[in-house]
């Protein structure tokens, strides 16, 4: 998912949380070269809308001393000698706008390590600043580094200012004794000591490749220019991270929930099928991708089921060997004190019997209705069934004015 090939496939998903305006696809574009928004409307807007995504390697030269040793190339840009090659890391880059927090949350599922950057010109925290890092807590991103960015438009008095609220902001939660790195990513200042922090604090999971495969789909697409000749037109492509096992060129695949169907006046979910006929990892073709990393699956399904991310939030398999598929899930619940998305931190109130909900399951995203509550487990029917493991976490919305607003989690119970 690069445009230039790397040396190895990608072993980390590294994530971007924070407020709209704090320049995190700017960043990422510091790092990769890549700019990642490029749907029309994000385009036009100047956000991103969609999760984003690229791919960067990272290098040390041996003959300079850190942090100017670190570098995205293999020639030292300092002594132009041979740098030696550390690791690839694909970049998710999630919206910062509060009307898209669903969105971010499903990239969030896919994080190993996120980037908290935030803004030194700005007022700090803003409200999405407070809800990304309270997802990141949510989902279980432990290894985060922040990032104070803008640093060339500010003076040196508002910067050590900024400083001294990001560590405010940040005390008492799981970044408390983070690394404040202070970069400039439209001017690529300081990015080298960014390189050097996350190789420090940001390690690659242990992964089991021996695991049945098992990929969450975070993009679809149909690659097919209109006007393409039938005999040309190749099968739809899935994009997304594979958590588990690997998967090879020509294995049958699962696909689940799949598509909407309706029969004799009854709708339901039914599975996909197919076979892998090309694999995507870090810029090239490849015979095997493995976990970690953001990959691209060609397959022979019909494009127009891919196409517009119509397949976005399932989960990919071998036949028989995916978690169980819920219509309706039962939740132990935890709600937030403050609706830590909104500028006046309201109060969550509890949930109600018959009250509209947002739950984000990995990369599923799907509405639901409570129709149950005891205690602290809710029952809650689902739009679309989400395919999990039993005790996954949940995150929770509720609608609150204009946007879903990020109220609290639950485990699946049952």
């Amino acid at each position: 998912m690069s445009l230039t090939p790397l040396p190895r496939q990608p072993e980390l998903n590294l994530g971007t949380l924070g407020h709209v305006d704090n320049g995190k696809s700017t960043l990422v574009q510091a790092l990769t070269g890549i700019w990642t928004p490029r749907h029309s409307e994000e385009l036009r807007r100047g956000i991103t809308i969609k999760v984003g995504y690229a791919d960067a390697a990272f290098y040390r030269c041996p003959k300079c001393s850190a942090p100017s040793c670190y570098c995205t190339k293999n020639k030292c840009p300092t002594c132009n000698g041979e740098a030696e090659f550390l690791r690839a890391i694909s970049f998710v880059d999630c919206p910062g706008h509060h009307s898209l927090m669903i969105t971010m949350l499903s990239g969030a599922a896919l994080m190993d390590g996120a980037l908290l950057v935030l803004a030194a010109n700005a007022k700090c925290p803003q409200p999405q600043d407070r809800e990304h890092l309270a997802a990141a807590e949510i989902v279980g991103i432990k290894r985060v580094v922040v990032v104070q960015n803008k640093i060339d438009i500010v003076t040196r008095e508002r910067a050590v200012e900024s400083s001294k609220e990001i560590r405010a902001f940040v005390k008492g939660t799981m970044v408390e004794d983070a690394p404040i790195i202070p970069v400039s990513a439209q001017h690529s200042t300081n990015i080298d000591l960014l390189i050097e922090t996350i190789e420090k604090r940001v390690p690659t999971p242990q992964r089991d490749p021996t695991k049945p495969p098992k990929m969450l789909v975070v993009r679809s697409f149909d690659v097919n220019k209109p006007g393409t000749p039938a005999r040309e037109i190749v099968g739809g492509v899935i994009g997304g991270s594979i958590v588990e096992g690997e998967f090879k060129v020509g294995d049958e695949i699962e696909i689940v929930p799949g598509i909407h169907v309706e029969r004799a006046g009854k709708s339901h979910y039914e599975p996909l099928t197919t076979s892998i006929t090309s694999l995507q990892a870090g810029g090239q073709s490849v015979e095997t991708a493995r976990c970690g990393g953001l990959v691209g699956l060609g397959t022979l399904l019909d494009p127009s089921l891919t196409k517009a991310d119509g397949l976005v939030g399932d989960v990919i398999g071998k036949p028989g060997n995916l978690p169980p598929l819920w219509e309706t899930l039962t939740l132990d619940v935890t709600l937030f004190d403050k609706v830590v998305g909104t500028e006046d931190l309201v109060k969550v109130e509890k949930i109600k019997f018959h009250e509209p909900l947002v739950t984000n399951v990995n990369t599923s995203v799907s509405a639901g209705i409570v129709s149950s509550i005891k205690d602290s487990i809710i029952e809650l029917d689902l739009r679309r069934p989400v395919c999990a493991e039993l005790g996954e976490r949940v995150t929770i919305s509720r609608r609150i004015g204009e946007g879903w607003r990020l109220i609290g989690y639950g485990a699946i119970v049952k």
